[in-house]
């Protein structure tokens, strides 16, 4: 088995995956203990090094975990590791995942790849109001079938459909090559921003003490209260990755906003869920935001501001907040504002292109962008309490589908497109729930002591009252060998 492997990085130096965690945590101004990695690339069949992606991204917030567990009273010296492998898969979950033994996340029928007069187009029409707008930009009716949004875009370039369907309130993304995105000006905008920004929003608040005591045992973020306004996968992920470390995670959805139903489910482990209509509950919501230690939010830039829940208004509300911000494209540059997803993201950036041929897209065998973000919005995370306890004050975190792309790109290619895909049994564990029989990957990473685990089966959504209740844990996880998970 191969430890701590190394990785040639995009200014020619080759550093190993404990190093790139190393930096991740110098570039957040905290001290990391070390972390074992074992395994590496290829694991997963791309000539991308989703491995090292994975090890790094999951490596640093187990880290973390690891360090504010250390922090409050827990063993200093503690064994940190991550499995390559593992990591990997994880960043398959929603693949691997099964209700009852049946696979229960699917896409939409009009999301996908399109041909268009000069290359190719994707469209993201998983919400009935992206679709709605797909099909108006097209030019067609509603109810339109794929075959005639096929036979729209092959009559136009796939900058114009992009163009039409953002316009229209859409998510789409034209395949650009790398140097394409490369000369682009968002992807100057995103090169510009930190992998993970984390910044004091506020001197006010006190420090992570003032509310969560020393010498929590168990758990390294025992008694810390996340609150969860994100959808899809990246933000759900940072969310359950708290979760797994033991934070007290509160979901808030609404009735009327859309969900992909599978994705609902597979991301909320370990997590509460309420129903909090912002057009009308306001204030239910910011008593919420008074009793967190971390508000996790992946509304596009600049929405949340507009209602008065921007970074700076959490802060008044709970000084000493974390507010993590997760985007796709980042808040600023030309689409600083713009929707998007991870299949878009790989599409825009040049992913899709240089994964396959050129010819066609060709996309990652993961939501790879999507799993990174969400493990390093949960580092910058902890960080941000981590530095809080240190220092007081409120901050701000944020992440970017775009610049994690650009971080993968950053580490450089590997022979794997042709490697076989790994089967996940042994990183798989059964858990009973309201829907029926779980099966789902386990956490990765590894902190001795404290193995990162789902306390609770994912709830039904609005199943909770929207307050912070104490509840008991839920049944422990069995993984099909019979062991604890």
């Amino acid at each position: 088995m191969i430890e701590n492997p190394a990785v040639e990085v995009e200014d020619g130096s080759v550093r190993s995956v404990p190093e790139l965690i190393s930096a991740l945590g110098d570039a957040v101004g905290v001290a990391l203990p070390a972390v074992r990695v074992t395994g590496g690339d290829p694991v997963l069949p791309s000539v991308y090094r989703l491995g090292a992606l994975a090890a790094a991204s999951v490596g640093a917030v187990t880290a973390a975990a690891a360090a504010h567990w250390s922090m409050r009273g827990g063993p200093g010296s503690a064994e940190v590791a991550v499995d390559v492998r593992h990591a990997a898969l994880a960043f398959q979950s929603e693949r691997h995942f099964r209700v009852d033994g049946v696979p229960s996340v699917s896409w939409a029928p009009l999301s996908g790849d399109y041909r268009t007069s000069d290359g190719w187009v994707r469209l993201h029409c998983n919400f009935d109001h992206h679709r709605d707008a797909a099909l108006r930009a097209l030019g067609l009716p509603l109810g339109a079938a794929e075959g005639e949004v096929a036979r729209r875009c092959e009559s136009r370039t796939a900058a114009d459909v992009e163009e039409a369907v953002t316009r229209e309130g859409g998510c789409a993304a034209a395949m650009r090559s790398r140097a394409e995105w490369l000369a682009h000006p968002q992807a100057a905008a995103v090169a510009a921003l930190p992998l993970v920004g984390l910044r004091r929003i506020s001197a006010e608040g006190g420090d992570a003490r003032t509310r969560t005591p020393d010498n929590v045992p168990g758990r390294p973020l025992a008694g810390v209260r996340v609150l969860d306004l994100t959808r899809v996968i990246a933000g759900p992920v940072a969310a359950r990755t708290l979760a797994a470390h033991g934070a007290e995670v509160l979901r808030v959805g609404a009735a009327h906003l859309p969900e992909v139903p599978g994705l609902v489910v597979e991301t909320a482990f370990g997590k509460r869920s309420c129903h909090v209509d912002l057009r009308s509950e306001a204030e239910t919501l910011r008593e919420l935001v008074r009793g967190a230690d971390v508000v996790v939010q992946a509304y596009r830039p600049g929405a949340l501001r507009d209602r008065g829940y921007g970074p700076e208004d959490l802060a008044r509300l709970r000084p000493g907040v974390v507010c993590v911000d997760v985007s796709a494209y980042g808040s600023r540059g030309p689409w600083g504002g713009r929707r998007g997803f991870d299949s878009l993201v790989q599409m825009a950036s040049g992913i899709a292109s240089e994964n396959g041929d050129g010819t066609r897209p060709c996309p990652l065998p993961a939501q790879a962008l999507d799993h990174a973000t969400g493990y390093l919005a949960a580092f910058g995370a902890i960080a941000g309490l981590l530095r809080r306890a240190a220092e007081g004050g409120s901050w701000q975190v944020e992440v970017s589908l775009a610049r994690t792309a650009g971080w993968l790109d950053a580490l450089g290619r590997t022979d794997g497109a042709s490697a076989p895909q790994p089967s996940p049994d042994e990183v798989l564990a059964v858990m009973d729930s309201p829907f029926g029989e779980l099966t789902y990957v386990t956490p990765p990473g590894l902190i001795e002591g404290a193995a990162p685990h789902w306390a609770s089966p994912p709830p039904r959504q609005g199943e909770h009252a929207p307050e912070w209740p104490t509840g008991a844990a839920g049944p422990a996880p069995v993984n099909r060998r019979g062991g604890s998970g």
